[in-house]
């Protein structure tokens, strides 16, 4: 049986830490903000790090080996150079804008799209001390700051004054829609069996042992617990993050890229930081809520090598799918979402209800 925490959680964050050992926290509340500004750097440039290695270098790896071709090799060992040509091409083309662009919208969506996925990593316990905040309800939080990037490509594609960007911004709220509900149901499951919104109670919970087979302990990961709503929660995920099957608001051999099409040079570097952000944001959820976290063998000092090993693990899925699964047409996508995942999902709240009732 899964124990329900009944106490605040006592984690450390690293702004506190970070005060401690620099011995910002004798300034007062100015020593502890600039403590939660380098906390927040630190968090920031460690994913922004991974973005640049994922989207330049390690999705043409991936795809290349799924596609039995040869990617990338030319360029410093391993053609892991072709992070410093790409960053250096792409940053320095000229910035195009159409001439009917709505200039405030057409400039503020690929910000929107970058830092609303940044901001969700505040509340992800990470390991090895590495966490920035954690609120009562840092699940919720997370949700609701990850939705904030469907604002953000509505405004670029209405922005672009494109028809095929318009297309775009419209299939990415259509598909939100149909696909962010069943993902919070299917995360309100995790939050019964927790008994907590607080991210750091959902990854303490999962350390308990469920099942000890000999030497070999079986953790409380929610994904051995519940697979099916782990299963639910990926699909929906892949959704969210607009990977094959569903990347429909993207779409390049129909609308030619989508709500991107008249995007170049920093912005559309923006954009694309944004994608590869989000995929890890979701990764970070889905290693959070229903596969430990940080949990792993070996001392918690390592705790951060594990959760980024999971984090990679759901990137490498996604590139897998986008080299093996063919896209959905938009009917059957939104089919799928209302009628298919979004029943399933309440099935899945009412029945983990019922049987932690019982258990309780």
């Amino acid at each position: 049986m899964i124990e329900v925490p009944l106490q605040q959680s006592d984690t450390v964050l690293l702004p506190e830490r970070i005060g401690e050992l620099t011995g910002l926290d004798q300034f007062g509340m100015a020593g502890e903000l600039l403590a939660a500004f380098l906390a927040a750097f630190v968090v920031g440039n460690l994913m922004l790090a991974m973005t640049g290695v994922a989207g330049p270098w390690a999705k043409r790896k991936i795809t290349a080996a799924f596609t039995d071709r040869i990617a990338v090799n030319r360029l410093g060992p391993a053609g892991l150079l072709i992070i410093v040509a790409d960053s250096v091409r792409l940053l320095s083309k000229e910035i195009i804008i159409p001439e009917n662009a709505d200039r405030p919208a057409y400039d503020l969506a690929p910000i929107v799209v970058a830092s609303s996925a940044l901001l969700g990593f505040a509340v992800i316990p990470m390991g090895s001390g590495i966490h920035l905040a954690d609120p009562e309800v840092g699940l919720a939080f997370v949700f609701a700051v990850a939705g904030i990037a469907s604002i953000g490509l509505v405004m670029a594609g209405y922005a672009s004054a494109n028809k095929y960007s318009m297309l775009g911004g419209l299939r990415a709220v259509a598909q939100n829609v149909a696909y962010e509900i069943p993902l919070v149901i299917t995360g309100m499951s995790v939050v019964i069996f927790a008994g907590s919104l607080r991210m750091s109670e959902i990854v303490a919970v999962q350390q308990e042992t469920l099942v000890a087979l000999g030497p070999v302990a079986i953790p409380a990961w929610f994904a051995i617990v519940n697979p099916f709503a782990f299963v639910l929660f990926l699909l929906a995920n892949f959704a969210e993050v607009g990977r094959n099957p569903f990347d429909t608001p993207e779409a390049p051999t129909e609308i030619i890229a989508g709500y991107q099409t008249e995007y170049s040079s920093v912005y559309f570097v923006l954009i694309y930081l944004g994608e590869f952000l989000h995929i890890f944001l979701g990764g970070a959820i889905i290693a959070t809520i229903f596969l430990g976290g940080p949990d792993g063998p070996g001392p918690e000092s390592i705790g951060i090598v594990w959760f980024l090993v999971k984090i990679w693990g759901v990137f490498l899925l996604t590139q897998w799918l986008r080299s093996a699964v063919p896209r959905v047409r938009i009917d059957q996508l939104i089919e799928i979402g209302w009628k298919g995942l979004l029943v399933l999902a309440f099935a899945n709240l009412i029945l983990t209800a019922v049987i932690v009732g019982l258990i309780a």
